[in-house]
């Protein structure tokens, strides 16, 4: 089992960054795929970026391509996501995810993920 609890959420004027950052708990972080998830007011929660347990792969939404870096540290128990030329459809509460490694879900789905942080509100304004 592992808890996951974010951090770096905040205001930000479009165009800016932000840096989130998820502690995990527990010995078993390596093991764990990890991954970033928002959800907008009014909308459902949507998949960001996904890393395998090394951290030698790494997966993106098409909408925050190119902008957004996930990374993990397994000697540090966390997980990272920088995020770069935000816009305001970025405005979401971010959460992170921890999944397991073989799974017949894939690394955008839900339901890969058995264990939730409790997210952190990033808001960009215009």
């Amino acid at each position: 089992q592992v808890q996951l609890v974010e951090s770096g959420g905040g205001l930000v004027q479009a165009g800016g960054s932000l840096r989130l950052s998820c502690a995990a708990s527990g010995r078993t972080f390596s093991s764990y795929v990890m991954g970033w998830f928002r959800q907008a007011p009014g909308k459902e929660r949507e998949f960001v970026a996904a890393i395998n347990r090394s951290g030698g792969s790494t997966y993106y939404a098409d909408s925050v391509k190119g902008r957004f870096t996930i990374s993990r540290d397994n000697a540090e128990n966390t997980l990272s996501l920088q995020m770069n030329s935000l816009k305001l459809e970025d405005t979401a509460v971010y959460y992170c995810a921890a999944g397991a490694s073989y799974t017949v879900f894939t690394y955008d789905s839900e339901r890969r993920y058995a264990y939730w942080g409790q997210g952190t509100q990033v808001t960009v304004s215009s």
